[in-house]
């Protein structure tokens, strides 16, 4: 992170503002031509400062976000995912129903599970395919993601502080990924520019329907894969390869 310091006060690196500057200008090109090109956006902050921001920018800018915990495989075993996803949406329609049949532990057991793969999954439901960026506050915390975008060729998008490893980050915004003042104002002039982007190309904006580039009608071919995961087995949690 030398390269973006502009000078050591006291053993504090102080980050280069101008350069900082003309990274969100580069990023908030970066995202305009994500959504130009049909693709969608992943937003990604598990730290507690960011997590609130986070859902708030993705859900304004109608795209996909993880904010609670990222499970390993989220991109590189997405089959798994939905797999998970089609298990959330069984266990909802029981609960909704009333849970008839079920007994009483039967219910509260499945309504835990609810709750746990809510919790998980809530911000990628409607996420069929890998996304075309990745929008990451603290890949250091997010490796995993980070690894998992570099291994599909997706881009990756990300505040970057000065204890992080700048390069498996494609576009670096150098900047302090703790302050939630930094996150929000980076992360809102982004969600701005898809918004616009959006309101341009008249798509759009609603949660959990198909992001940009996705009309929300599946064609033969997802269709036949969403039939296929169907018949998989009921995943409750993928493999967590995250630190404890």
């Amino acid at each position: 992170m030398k390269r973006y310091i502009f000078e050591e006060r006291n053993g504090i690196y102080i980050i280069d503002l101008a350069k900082t500057m003309q990274q969100v200008r580069n990023a908030i090109k970066v995202v305009r031509e994500t959504v130009k090109n049909r693709k969608s956006i992943l937003f990604i902050g598990t730290k507690k400062q960011a997590k609130s921001v986070v859902r708030e920018c993705a859900e304004d800018a109608g795209e996909f976000y993880v904010c609670e915990r990222w499970l390993g495989g989220m991109l590189t075993n997405l089959t798994t995912i939905r797999q998970s996803v089609k298990t959330l949406e069984r266990i909802e329609k029981k609960l909704a129903s009333g849970g008839e049949g079920l007994k009483k532990k039967e219910i509260s057991n499945m309504g835990k599970a609810q709750i746990k793969l809510d919790r998980n999954l809530s911000g990628i439901r409607a996420m069929r395919k890998p996304p075309g960026l990745l929008v990451v506050v603290d890949p250091s915390r997010e490796h995993i993601a980070v690894k998992e975008a570099n291994k599909l060729g997706i881009p990756v998008l990300a505040l970057v502080d000065t204890n992080c490893d700048p390069d498996p980050i494609e576009y670096v915004i150098a900047c302090n990924d703790d302050a939630l003042k930094s996150i929000k104002l980076i992360l809102g002039s982004l969600t701005r520019e898809i918004v616009d982007q959006k309101n341009e190309m008249q798509i759009a904006i609603a949660k959990e329907e198909a992001p940009s580039g996705e009309s929300g009608i599946e064609t033969a071919e997802e269709a036949a894969e969403e039939e296929k995961e169907e018949k998989g087995p009921d995943i409750a949690e993928t493999t967590d390869e995250e630190k404890p």
